[in-house]
Parts: structure tokens; sequence; C-alpha cells
């Protein structure tokens, strides 16, 4: 008994007659290996136009090479009476992000780098002097208290500032 497939696909022993479907047949594709490291990487431009930070310009796998990770703590050691740890800093650590890119809304020109040290937390990030420094003040008053007091556990700002946007760029793609 002949079962009409294509050639790149094995057999099985199931087959009926010509001319009708192989029901229950699971066919094994193959295809050609593709070895290409796209994800993480810009496209670049026609004229180099498009601004680049230092965190932006390195490859993916450069990380902790030339560029460090974005979010620091130790809760991937051995911790028998914490399992679930990992993914609750990993949900604070997006949270954080999400409320200082809010508070400070189109004012953050870098990532924002997350450390957690002991109990305390540390967050560092490059910003644009647009705003008033008594408003920036208030900003880094008002998002430590809330963080601390959202956290139970102190929350300090290591911000600096840049005039423009353009102080930051690294390079052109």
């Amino acid at each position: 008994m002949n079962c009409r497939l294509p050639s790149r696909t094995l057999q099985s022993h199931l087959c009926l007659p010509a001319g009708r479907p192989c029901k229950g047949f699971r066919g094994l594709h193959t295809s050609s290996l593709l070895c290409i490291e796209q994800a993480g990487r810009y496209k670049r431009t026609q004229y180099k136009t498009k601004p680049l930070t230092f965190e932006m310009a390195n490859d993916p796998k450069t990380i902790g090479v030339h560029k460090s990770w974005n979010s620091w703590n130790t809760s991937n050691l051995q911790n028998v009476n914490d399992r679930n740890q990992v993914a609750q800093m990993t949900v604070w650590d997006e949270f954080i992000r999400r409320f200082l890119y809010g508070t400070w809304h189109n004012l953050f020109v870098s990532e924002i780098i997350i450390k957690r040290r002991y109990n305390a937390i540390y967050v560092a990030g490059i910003v644009q002097q647009s705003i008033a420094v008594r408003k920036m003040y208030f900003l880094i008053g008002y998002t430590e208290e809330f963080l601390s007091f959202l956290l139970k556990c102190p929350v300090k700002l290591e911000i600096q500032s840049v005039n423009s946007r353009k102080d930051v760029v690294y390079k052109y793609i």
C-alpha cells in the first residue's frame, strides 16, 4: 500500500491505498537550519538618523561584558522558605518602572536601573532638565515616599540630569 506523501515527510506504517487521505497520520517536516541572531538588535536607517543610547547600542550577547543587567537582586539564590520570590520581585520591578514612567512623564531619557541591596531598593536613571528644580525635588520625594510605603522597604532614587535627549546619544545607526 502506497500513500502519496511529499518526499520530505517521514511515512508512517498506517497508510491507506493511493488516492485516499491518511487519517491519523502525523508527518515530520524538516527544513534547513537558519542561525540568525535577530532579537534585541535595531534596524539600520539609510542615512544613520536613528539615535541609540549606550544600553541600546550593545548587543544582547554582551550583557555582563560591556553593560550590566537592568535589575539587580538576590532572589535567584536558594531560599527554602520563599519559592515564589523570583516571580514576585520581577512583578514589583515592572511595577516600579511603570510607576516611574507615569510619574516622571517623558522625563527619563535612559533605562531605569533597579538595584536591591539588603532591605533597600535603589532606583537609578537619567532625566531631562525640562521642569523646574523645585518640581524635580518634589517628584523625587513623592516617588521615594510612595514606593517606600507600598513596598514596605526604603526606596532611594539616584537621579542624574542632562540638558537634552541628545546628550545621552551614544551613536546613530
